[in-house]
């Protein structure tokens, strides 16, 4: 709802010789952002402005009572020993702030001083290319062209440019290419790009221009015993595909869950240690995808007598048009790398064996398959599935599976201490959506185990194997009765 464009607005991408000359291709609904109702999952993607979204998370960040937000820290130094992380901070005065936890979880970026502290490298290409990002500010931009709204134009004259809207008003980006190695462009010199790769002559108000770099540089460890590393702290890769943000999500969720687990009371002594192998693997899968969109993208497809007003001109915009749609479909089709991604070499899923199918990025096929995402579904009432699972690990049960595996399940929960909630969703036929009868579902929302028996799969899936059974810590109250209801 705060999106600035609205929901509505078309997630289009066009690509042209210039706002102001000929249309060569247009790919609809990029990134799967039009607002349906799709049953491979609860929520479409949405375009929206990173400072719009940052608020967003800010204001409900403040609303839970165990996080405290500071601006104005900066990191200085930590040092651990078995129990705890104690971290020097400094506040914008210059004084110093100690802060004492169990973990610390440098989520600080391309350049980590975290990654650093811990002595991880990152490996792999810096550099593939150097770019430019200008927001600036041009009223009546949308009304100057005729080529209907689009979240990004890519215009490909003789220096290739992509340019689009930050928001309903008259706020734009636009990344020109080409630039060389320590070139930088003036306010006046970047309304000038504007200018002269849109062929509109409008004023043009330069708010800001920075120089960015795309990489692939993935960390070669992502943890020293109580202090870990998520989010472009251990990987990087081109924002060609829209990965960058689902990624470092991604890592929050997985780590997050391991983490409470572990603080309160059921995860078992090697959980902690199945965050990088899960991650890892993934993290370069999408690397891997992003640097080929960018190899597609520095073709660029551009060529002489592009915008040429004659039937010579018109054929060559026919043959680029249809390069266009033979290749660049990958980077707004994605599904298959956001969702199908699994953890196939995770120690703490219950295998099974059979060959892993192979991928594809563009489409997505749901699987049940311990490790991949849960398959969706929507409940008679009109909520997700996803809904419906607990805050700790779910068991899915089909419509006719025995009751007493039921209840061995249950029992193992309890004896266990972990929390377990039972779901037997009316209105799925669960045995064909999930190929079983039973399906333990992690709180990231992964099959950790499936079959038609219960097997005694809790502890190795909350990396317990071979552990005592121990009882759930009073911890945080929602926990507690999500295990008692179960």
């Amino acid at each position: 709802a705060a999106s600035p464009l609205g929901i509505d607005y078309p997630n289009d991408v066009r690509f042209l010789t210039s706002l102001a000359g000929y249309e060569l291709a247009h790919i609809s609904n990029a990134f799967s952002a039009s607002p349906v109702h799709s049953p491979d999952y609860p929520e479409h993607a949405q375009w929206i402005p990173q400072y719009t979204l940052e608020k967003i998370l800010l204001e409900r960040a403040r609303t839970l009572a165990n996080v405290d937000v500071h601006f104005d820290l900066t990191f200085g130094s930590a040092t651990q020993n078995d129990t705890r992380v104690q971290a020097l901070l400094q506040d914008g005065a210059g004084a110093q702030v100690q802060v004492t936890a169990r973990y610390l979880v440098g989520a600080d970026g391309a350049r980590s001083g975290i990654r650093e502290l811990i002595g991880a490298k990152m490996e792999g290409n810096y550099g593939l290319s150097r770019n430019y990002n200008v927001i600036f500010r041009a009223p009546g931009l949308a009304q100057a062209h005729r080529h209907g709204r689009a979240v990004m134009y890519w215009q490909l004259g003789k220096t290739p440019t992509l340019i689009g809207p930050m928001d309903g008003g008259d706020t734009w980006f636009f990344m020109p290419t080409g630039l060389k190695e320590s070139e930088t462009l003036t306010s006046d010199e970047a309304a000038q790009r504007i200018r002269d790769s849109t062929g509109i002559d409008l004023p043009y108000e330069i708010l800001s221009a920075d120089v960015w770099v795309a990489s692939e540089l993935l960390a070669d460890r992502y943890r020293d015993r109580r202090i870990f590393l998520a989010g472009d702290a251990c990987h990087l890769h081109p924002p060609f595909g829209g990965y960058g943000l689902n990624m470092g999500i991604g890592d929050a969720v997985d780590l997050g869950w391991k983490i409470a687990a572990t603080l309160q009371g059921w995860g078992g002594a090697s959980l902690l240690d199945s965050y990088e192998p899960e991650r890892r693997p993934v993290h370069r899968s999408v690397i891997d995808e992003a640097v080929s969109n960018h190899q597609i993208l520095r073709g660029q497809f551009a060529t002489e007598g592009l915008a040429e007003d004659s039937p010579a001109g018109a054929m060559r915009r026919r043959e680029i048009g249809a390069q266009i749609l033979a290749t660049r479909p990958r980077e707004f089709h994605t599904l298959g790398t956001v969702l199908g991604l699994a953890y196939q070499s995770s120690p703490i899923i219950v295998s099974e064996n059979a060959e892993w199918p192979a991928r594809d990025g563009q489409k997505y096929r749901p699987s049940a398959r311990p490790g991949c995402l849960a398959p969706h579904a929507w409940l008679d009432d009109g909520r997700s599935l996803y809904d419906a699972f607990g805050a700790g690990f779910t068991l899915v049960v089909a419509e006719d599976a025995d009751e007493r595996e039921i209840a061995l399940a249950r029992d193992d929960a309890r004896q266990l201490g972990i929390p377990l909630q039972i779901i037997q969703p009316q209105g799925i036929l669960v045995a064909k959506l999930y190929q079983a009868k039973l399906t333990l579902v992690r709180p990231d929302q992964h099959v950790a185990w499936r079959g038609d028996t219960w097997k005694p799969v809790l502890q190795h899936v909350t990396g317990a194997a071979g552990a005592a059974p121990k009882r759930l810590r009073a911890v945080n109250s929602a926990t507690q009765r999500a295990a008692r209801s179960s």
